[in-house]
């Protein structure tokens, strides 16, 4: 008898403490479930043009750190992230392989593939003109202004140039050179150096443009090309596009997570 008094003892202190417990989680409010982190996407030289999404490339080290005022890129943890070998360009034939680098963008330009598979594909009259222009004289395309609305009233060139200067008459998904040949959108520079000659030289020379990288003579950089900084559609368009926008005064960004002082900054890989 003592023993089954013990047994029931227990299972009714075992049965109070389990109501207990169920009766708290009854009456506690439901925890929110926690919210997903928010995307953090920041613009490197011209928003729409070279955008990177905030990542970690270790715990506690971004691949970039964006300005809370602009979402301009402030500090890149790895300024090779995304890029390629930049393709032969004349002029740089000294650099080494592999040190001149470019982020590609043609998979980021949401026409690329309507220009060249899906409309002017050559495969009959309603995607692709029977005959090619004929003359350098512009003609209205509504199709095209829709989809483009800077191409109603084009500015670059005053007037004196039209879509087919710049883009491949048959091959609408590749710039053109003046012999015809076609460019890749990734080089940008071959085609503005037709015009820009001086300002081609200058972004050769390290003197117009920006790069980010190793800051040596032949050290791994990355170049930024025309396109990333010039919206060549709307180039000439009104006052708000004389000039960059200017940006206000912003304190350094904090350092990566492990790295105590910036002094390595300080140290200069040419000998003077």
């Amino acid at each position: 008898m003592k023993k089954l008094a013990i047994y029931t003892t227990v299972l009714a202190l075992c049965g109070g403490a389990f109501y207990a417990v169920s009766a708290a989680e009854q009456a506690a409010p439901a925890q929110p479930a926690p919210e997903a982190a928010k995307e953090v996407v920041c613009f490197e030289s011209r928003k729409g043009a070279s955008e990177v999404t905030q990542r970690d490339i270790k715990p506690g080290w971004p691949n970039v750190k964006c300005s809370p005022k602009t979402g301009a890129a402030l500090w890149y943890g790895d300024p090779y992230d995304g890029t390629v070998p930049m393709g032969k360009m004349p002029g740089l034939d000294k650099i080494p392989e592999g040190h001149a680098v470019i982020k590609p963008r043609s998979e980021k330009l949401a026409l690329m593939p309507m220009c060249g598979v899906s409309c002017h594909n050559g495969v009959g009259p309603q995607f692709s003109p029977p005959t090619l222009p004929k003359g350098k004289k512009p003609v209205p395309l509504p199709t095209m202004e829709a989809m483009v609305p800077d191409l109603k009233d084009l500015q670059h060139g005053r007037g004196r140039i039209w879509c087919m200067d710049c883009h491949h008459t048959t091959q609408r998904n590749k710039l053109v050179d003046h012999f015809g040949d076609p460019i890749s959108f990734d080089q940008p520079q071959l085609l503005c150096g037709k015009c820009h000659g001086d300002k081609l030289r200058d972004w050769r020379d390290g003197i117009h443009g920006k790069r980010i990288g190793e800051f040596t003579s032949t050290g791994k950089k990355r170049w930024f090309t025309c396109t990333e900084c010039h919206n060549p559609h709307n180039v000439q368009d009104g006052a708000r596009n004389r000039g960059f926008v200017q940006l206000q005064p912003e304190p350094s960004p904090q350092l990566p997570r492990g790295m105590k002082d910036a002094s390595h900054e300080k140290l200069h890989p040419i000998p003077h």
